[in-house]
């Protein structure tokens, strides 16, 4: 049971400080742990991997230290609860329908043209880039959705921490090479639609599983860029062909209006498929105020207010039973007096 901390929102937004103080700290060390890699095409993969280790760990240091949470790794978002598999596969199905939706109306109008180069050792290479979509996802959520987006979503509420949050994302995004408008914007949807993943089911899952999706489907499958980056695919490449407001030139679908709205269209979607979790995990938790009520009893006048009170049961039947004779006992029958034979000796 995780206790409310002591001090309110102040407290609450001076920990979502330090929470992103952390996590720029944790972004330059885990950069400089991996310099001098052996293998620099698995370079990004490790740092990602160290990323994702430090803010887990941090965060469930402060969560544990300073809002006493007794299973701060699950209240960052990781509860292994009933069905936490189930909703990673509805956030990777979410992810990849968006990514063919994105997809289907560059092909319809322009195309793609796919070069396919299969080698043995691209396979290998293929699970390593897997491996660090699945890895950076797990970083990117724990960042921006995990502590600090909690610690400001109760200092300002969840939708409040969702706009600030995109916009937070959006400016990091302004700061990659070739950026524009249309990628700020698609970063800003992006964002609106993971944090909204996160607040209907208040865990990772499916937010980490819709990030996941939607980036490796199409770096991986597809082998469109990302960002201004197409070399993720080791087996696939392609060249998207068409109007630059369909495919979004080099810089790729993160850079087209068509995406944002397809990712502004995705949120009542989201909202639709998590009616269940939602009421299943952001139902109010009724804490108990020290006085005791007897549930049965309030129940039964509540339904007697509305049904009113029981009909009395009817009279159980009672069978009379006849009355029996009692009982004669019969005296027992004299027994015949013997007769008295007279003595008939002659008498002279």
């Amino acid at each position: 049971m995780n206790l409310p901390p002591p001090g309110g929102r102040l407290r609450a937004y001076l920990e979502f400080i330090l929470a992103l103080l952390y996590f720029l700290i944790a972004k330059v060390v885990a950069r400089r742990a991996v310099l001098g890699f052996s293998l620099d095409s698995a370079a990004p993969l490790a740092e990602q991997a160290v990323l994702t280790f430090l803010l887990i760990f941090g965060f469930a240091v402060m969560g544990f230290v300073l809002d006493r949470q007794t299973h701060p790794v699950a209240a960052q978002g990781w509860p292994l609860r009933s069905g936490w598999t189930g909703e990673a596969g509805l956030g990777l199905a979410i992810g990849w329908g968006l990514a063919v939706a994105c997809i289907l109306p560059l092909t319809l109008i322009g195309g793609i043209a796919i070069r396919f180069a299969i080698l043995p050792s691209a396979w290998g290479w293929l699970a390593i880039d897997a491996a660090f979509f699945a890895c950076a996802a797990l970083a990117e959520e724990v960042a921006f959705r995990g502590y600090a987006f909690q610690r400001f979503a109760a200092a300002l509420g969840g939708l409040g921490a969702a706009l600030a949050f995109a916009m937070m994302y959006g400016i990091l995004q302004s700061m990659q090479a070739g950026t524009s408008s249309a990628s700020i914007g698609v970063s800003v949807a992006f964002s609106l639609l993971l944090s909204i993943a996160y607040l209907r089911t208040r865990a990772l899952w499916l937010s980490w599983g819709l990030n996941f999706a939607w980036k490796a489907s199409r770096g991986l499958l597809f082998g469109l860029a990302l960002s201004g980056d197409n070399s993720h695919s080791p087996i696939v490449q392609g060249d998207p062909m068409g109007p630059f407001w369909l495919t979004g030139g080099g810089f790729g679908l993160d850079g087209t209006w068509l995406t944002c709205a397809i990712l502004l269209a995705a949120i009542p979607v989201v909202f639709r498929v998590t009616r269940e979790l939602d009421f299943r995990w952001n139902a109010p938790v009724i804490v108990s105020g020290g006085i005791p009520v007897d549930l049965d009893a309030a129940t039964r006048r509540q339904h007697e207010v509305a049904m009113g009170p029981p009909a009395s049961a009817a009279p159980a039947l009672v069978q009379i039973l006849p009355a029996e004779p009692p009982l004669v006992i019969q005296p027992a029958e004299a027994a015949p007096a013997q007769a008295t034979i007279p003595d008939q000796t002659d008498s002279y």
